[in-house]
C-alpha cells in the first residue's frame, strides 16, 4: 500500500475534549486517497516523516491532502511523495493557546529569617501561564517519545523546582518576612524568569507567574496580630516583654516556646525599625526602653539593666 490507499479516506483532525492538552499525535497505518486535514482555531498541524518535520500548517481550515498538502510538503523540502512508496506519515496537532494552571506548595517551606534558627514556615498559592514557544524543540525533547502531553506533566515539572525558587526570590525581595504579599509582584517576576529559562529546554515558555496568597501557621498569625496591635501604641519594648512572657506561660513544647520567643523578638525588632525612632523603642508618654531587654532607660546612653549602648 502506498501513501494513498484505495479505500476509506481519512479525516485527519484533533477535536480535544481537554483544553489543557498541549499536543496530540495522529497515527494511522496510512493516509488514504481523498483524505482531508482539518486545522481548528488555536491549533497547528505538523507533518512528520521518520520523526522529522516536513511541514507546519498554521492556518485554520479544511484541506485536501492529495491536492493541497502533498504538493506543499514536496515544494518545501524537495521530497517527492509517491503513491506506491509505502510511506507512513504522522501528524502532530499542537495547542497554540496560552494555558493557565494553579500551583501550590506541597508542604510548608522554611524561609531563612533572623532570630528563627529553623526559618519561617510558609505556604503559598497562585497561578502560572505557559504556551508552546518552539515546536521543533518540543518534538525533539518530548513528542518523539509521547503521543500526548498535558499541563499535568508541565505542572509536575514546575512544582518540582518551586520550593527552591520561592526560597531564593523571597530571600532576594522579601525584605519584610511578615508581609510577603507586599513583595509578591517582584518575587513572582523573578520566579517567572527562572521557570521560563528551565521550561525553554522543552520548547515551552512561561509567560506569567503570580502569587495569589501567602499563609503563615496559625500561631504565627496570632503573634502577628499582637505585634500589630502593640505597634499602634508604639511600645515595642513592652511587646517584646509580653511576647516572652506569653511564650513561657503558654502550654506546649520547649521548642514551640522558643520558636514563639524568636518570632516575637523578630517581629518586635521589625516593628521598631518601622514605627520607632532609632534603635531604642519609645512609648506614647515619651519614655525610652532598651531594645535588647525592654528595661526603661530614660535619657541614659547605656541600658542600666543589660548595658546595651543606646542611640
Amino acid at each position: 500500500m502506498g501513501l494513498f490507499g484505495s479505500q476509506f479516506a481519512n479525516v485527519i483532525e484533533w477535536n480535544p475534549t481537554d483544553e489543557k492538552i498541549l499536543f496530540w499525535k495522529w497515527k494511522d497505518s496510512e493516509i488514504k486517497k481523498g483524505s482531508r486535514l482539518i486545522v481548528r482555531p488555536g491549533q497547528d498541524a505538523i507533518f512528520l516523516y521518520n520523526g522529522k518535520v516536513e511541514g507546519i500548517f498554521r492556518d485554520e481550515g479544511s484541506f485536501d491532502v492529495e491536492s493541497e498538502i502533498i504538493p506543499f510538503l514536496s515544494s518545501l523540502k524537495g521530497f517527492r511523495f509517491g503513491f506506491a512508496s509505502g510511506i507512513r506519515a504522522e501528524i502532530l496537532f499542537v495547542n497554540t493557546r496560552e494555558i493557565t494552571e494553579k500551583w501550590g506548595t506541597r508542604n510548608a517551606i522554611n524561609i531563612p529569617t533572623p532570630g528563627l534558627p529553623g526559618g519561617m514556615p510558609i505556604r503559598a498559592f497562585g497561578t502560572f501561564t505557559v504556551r508552546i514557544s518552539d515546536e521543533q524543540v518540543l518534538i525533539d525533547r518530548v513528542a518523539g517519545i509521547k503521543d500526548e502531553f498535558s499541563m499535568d506533566e508541565v505542572k509536575t515539572r514546575v512544582i518540582a523546582s518551586l520550593d527552591q525558587l520561592l526560597m531564593k526570590h523571597i530571600a532576594n525581595e522579601g525584605k519584610d518576612i511578615f508581609h510577603l504579599q507586599a513583595s509578591a509582584d517582584a518575587i513572582s517576576r523573578g520566579i517567572a524568569e527562572d521557570l521560563d529559562f528551565e521550561m525553554e529546554k522543552i520548547g515551552i515558555s512561561v509567560t506569567d507567574f503570580a502569587i495569589a496568597s501567602v499563609s503563615y501557621p496559625e500561631e504565627i498569625q496570632e503573634i502577628a496580630a499582637k505585634a500589630a496591635s502593640q505597634s499602634l501604641i508604639g511600645d515595642v519594648g513592652l511587646y517584646q516583654q509580653v511576647a516572652m512572657a506569653d511564650s513561657l506561660t503558654t502550654e506546649g513544647s520547649a521548642a514551640g516556646n522558643m520558636a514563639g520567643m524568636g518570632i516575637g523578638m523578630a517581629m518586635g525588632q521589625q516593628m521598631a525599625g518601622t514605627f520607632g525612632h532609632g534603635s531604642t523603642a519609645q512609648g506614647t508618654a515619651g519614655q525610652r526602653f532598651c531594645p535588647n531587654c525592654g528595661a526603661k532607660v530614660g535619657t541614659s546612653r547605656f541600658c542600666p539593666e543589660c548595658g546595651t549602648k543606646l542611640s
